[in-house]
């Protein structure tokens, strides 16, 4: 840990005092210089969004206001939020409603947005839809569980590797789970997901891809779709050509990145209010700042429990 300077607000920027920002796949990723952004500039502080209180605010965001924030720390020079002020463009700050938790509301952040979005703008969810959820442990896979019923899923189905995963998925509303094992094929993964559904699936919601999405595919109706938006299992998968034509499925790609400044408002105050009205959570964790380090290095070897939010 060290002292660095804060600069004055530039024009545009607000002055936030970070409250709460959360260690996630990001933040790992661009810190060890293998993403397609490039090795970072360093020295630079991690963090691509928090939640924190204006204390130099604008005639729109004044002082006071307690804000959601993201950065682009990382993918270009500059520092991010696991901070205790942060300069911030006031363009990529929402307000948050009363009532907000900053920790909630920092562990899911980009994660349920990007749950919300592959789900509805991506995925064009329709109420009365059957959705199954890949990585249901993960924030993005809880998320998911929880926002396809939000957006009008009759029936949520959600796939984890762990027991505890399974059941924390029927805790938050999942109406049956299918074990993800190390040694399954397509055909036997498949298998499970046509047990476990109600017919045929309408929409997959895939962070994982390899297997998982391959046997997903083929549960899925004739013109049903699965939206990729993450890697977690594998960065490729055994899709087969003949699932593709017979079932004329569409298999989708997303990024937070290609959302626009406004759209990204917007799915983040639908997510806080889920939050703020009991029907959204994620297993988080929070950790002062000082133990950043070892925080940061649970979260890279997946021995956290939930999310890791740094407080300053």
């Amino acid at each position: 840990m060290v002292d660095r300077d804060v600069p004055a607000p530039a024009a545009g920027e607000l002055l936030v005092a970070v409250r709460a920002a959360p260690i996630t796949p990001l933040d790992l990723l661009c810190a060890s210089g293998t993403s397609y952004f490039g090795r970072p500039q360093t020295p630079y502080v991690p963090g691509v969004q928090g939640v924190g209180v204006v204390e130099q605010g604008s005639a729109t965001v004044p002082a006071g206001t307690t804000v959601w924030f993201a950065t682009s720390a990382g993918m270009r020079p500059g520092d991010g939020s696991m901070r205790a002020l942060a300069p911030v463009a006031e363009s990529d700050v929402v307000a948050l409603p009363a009532g907000a938790d900053p920790g909630l509301v920092a562990g899911l952040g980009l994660s349920a947005v990007a749950a919300w979005m592959a789900l509805t703008w991506r995925g064009r969810l329709a109420a009365g839809e059957q959705v199954l959820v890949l990585g249901a442990g993960g924030v993005v896979g809880q998320a998911g569980v929880q926002l396809a019923r939000a957006a009008g899923a009759r029936r949520v189905v959600a796939a984890a590797r762990s027991e505890q995963a399974r059941e924390q998925a029927l805790g938050l509303g999942a109406d049956a789970v299918v074990a993800l094992a190390a040694d399954d094929t397509v055909e036997s993964l498949a298998e499970r997901m046509r047990a476990a559904c109600d017919g045929p699936l309408d929409l997959v919601l895939d962070p994982l891809f390899g297997i998982p999405a391959a046997a997903a595919l083929r549960t899925l109706r004739t013109g049903g779709r699965l939206v990729n938006l993450g890697s977690s299992a594998s960065e490729t998968s055994p899709i087969d050509s003949s699932t593709l034509r017979s079932r004329l499925v569409d298999v989708l790609g997303y990024t937070n990145n290609e959302l626009t400044a406004q759209q990204r408002a917007d799915a983040l105050t639908r997510v806080v209010t889920e939050a703020v009205e009991g029907r959204l959570t994620v297993v988080h964790e929070l950790v002062p700042l000082a133990d950043a380090p070892s925080a940061w290095a649970r979260q890279a070897q997946g021995r956290a429990t939930g999310r890791i939010v740094l407080t300053p």
